[in-house]
């Protein structure tokens, strides 16, 4: 598939999970792509595998933010396509669990965006991709901050698409559901024999967690010219987790 061949793009958290089936998936498609994480480790062997250019960068550090995005276009020689995937996973309802998730899921959000969109622009056009979640679509007792901050993404994209479709930007959110790889959280939490487990994977009509695979496809689509015409929207990944 060569459908963004040319096309230079930057997956943040890029190195593993969704992120990383993102990155690989636009690659597989002819994209140049960035990636970024915390781990030295996770970048150094995503420029092995599959990234044109990786570095280190904590999310949370909005000048790290700023210059990453200004590396990276400047490494891929441009830049047309911005994915905001990584998430600060705050969880519990206090100080911390509030700071992570504000200053990662939302603020390095729009500081990415606003450093990536003068290159967007300036290459004739592209897409921006947040990855929320269905915690942003639904109440989240257990993760509050978590739910809340991916709830601002879905309203952010909306405002953002509204914004710079005269600049010839697209902005869309996915919403993945419940997703299980090597080394994740749900995947410890099965191993572990976590109730919370069970009980997720009894709510999801096809019986089964999905994959990150499965959300990078649907990010695949919304960036390529298969859905120009889509812009604002959020599309939630979840086999049907919230139908039950």
């Amino acid at each position: 598939m060569t459908a963004l061949a040319g096309k230079r793009a930057i997956v943040t958290g890029g190195t593993r999970g969704i992120g990383r089936a993102i990155a690989e998936a636009l690659t597989r498609a002819g994209a140049r792509v960035s990636v970024c994480a915390r781990g030295a480790d996770g970048v150094a062997a995503a420029r092995d595998a599959f990234a044109a250019h990786g570095a280190v960068c904590d999310l949370a550090d909005g000048d790290a933010v700023r210059r990453y995005i200004e590396d990276a276009a400047a490494a891929l020689g441009g830049l047309e396509i911005l994915v905001n995937n990584a998430s600060g996973f705050g969880a519990t309802d206090d100080e911390a669990g509030w700071a992570a998730s504000l200053a990662v899921d939302v603020m390095a959000s729009v500081r990415a965006s606003h450093a990536a969109i003068p290159h967007i622009a300036e290459a004739g056009g592209g897409s921006i991709v947040h990855v929320s979640s269905i915690s942003g679509l639904q109440p989240s007792p257990r993760t509050p901050p978590y739910g809340a901050v991916k709830a601002a993404l879905v309203h952010y994209t909306t405002s953002q698409a509204a914004a710079l479709a005269k600049r010839n930007i697209r902005v869309n959110c996915v919403a993945p559901g419940s997703i299980e790889f090597p080394g994740g959280s749900w995947e410890r939490r099965r191993l572990a024999g976590d109730p919370l487990y069970a009980r997720i994977l009894a709510g999801i009509p096809f019986g089964r967690l999905g994959t990150p695979e499965e959300v990078a496809e649907v990010v695949l689509f919304l960036v390529s010219p298969a859905a120009r015409w889509v812009t604002g929207q959020t599309i939630a990944v979840d086999g049907g987790q919230m139908l039950t």
